[in-house]
């Protein structure tokens, strides 16, 4: 089962056909079993998809519970926080009646047991899951070299801390598996840089080289791709 693929003429028309498309993924578990929960990437790549989805006053926002793919190990005052940019880009207008769990719990290490223990609250399935690339082929907190990078890959816990080489900040994040059993995944790329990792990627090779391709060759659940210039 190959990704599906949607590109866009620019970063604002892709922001408005990711917003429908998980607008209705949210509008549908509420529908369906009264709540709804959302898995959001960090970083400046989503800032257009955030506001376009906040504005979307016929989600029942106060029946979804939004949490994060992954996160530095940094409290919110950080401006290398995820959970500070969701709050200031996704959570603001009608959406503000969303419940948020962060994965950041406190503690100067990362505690993969307390982020665990949060995400109890999340409903799961989660409805949707936007995840991100970076050019070393990570995506979530999956990063080559990372500590634990085989853990997230193949546990069965909801959450793993890993370090990496080019992660910065030690770092949590939601594990193949939990990511895997959501309903509707998204990956949300921007520019011809990425469409080169994707390309690379898509090529034979280890997936310890660049993790991305755990989400790209797995058969469990549908991959639309969002691409724009």
């Amino acid at each position: 089962m190959r990704p599906a693929r949607r590109n866009f003429r620019d970063k604002d028309q892709l922001a408005e056909a990711l917003a429908d498309a998980v607008a209705g993924n949210l509008k549908a578990g509420v529908k369906a079993r009264g709540a709804a929960s959302l898995a959001v990437s960090g970083g400046t790549t989503p800032a257009r998809f955030f506001k376009a989805l906040s504005a979307r006053a016929d989600v029942p926002w106060e029946k979804v519970t939004v949490t994060l793919v992954d996160e530095r190990w940094v409290d919110e005052a950080s401006d290398r926080s995820n959970a500070r940019l969701v709050r200031a880009g996704l959570l603001q207008g009608r959406a503000l009646a969303a419940t948020f769990v962060p994965l950041f719990q406190g503690g100067a290490e990362p505690d993969a047991g307390k982020a665990g223990v949060a995400q109890s609250r999340v409903p799961q399935p989660l409805d949707a899951a936007i995840l991100g690339m970076g050019n070393d082929g990570h995506t979530a907190s999956f990063f080559p070299g990372g500590d634990t990078l085989e853990e997230a890959l193949t546990g069965d816990g909801p959450v793993v801390a890993i370090r990496a080489p080019g992660a910065g900040e030690p770092r949590v994040t939601l594990t193949l598996k939990r990511l895997l059993a959501a309903r509707a995944l998204y990956l949300h790329i921007e520019g011809e840089e990425k469409v080169e990792t994707l390309e690379r990627a898509a090529a034979e090779g280890p997936v310890e080289d660049m993790p991305v391709r755990a989400i790209l060759r797995q058969t469990q659940t549908p991959l639309t791709i969002f691409w724009c210039p």
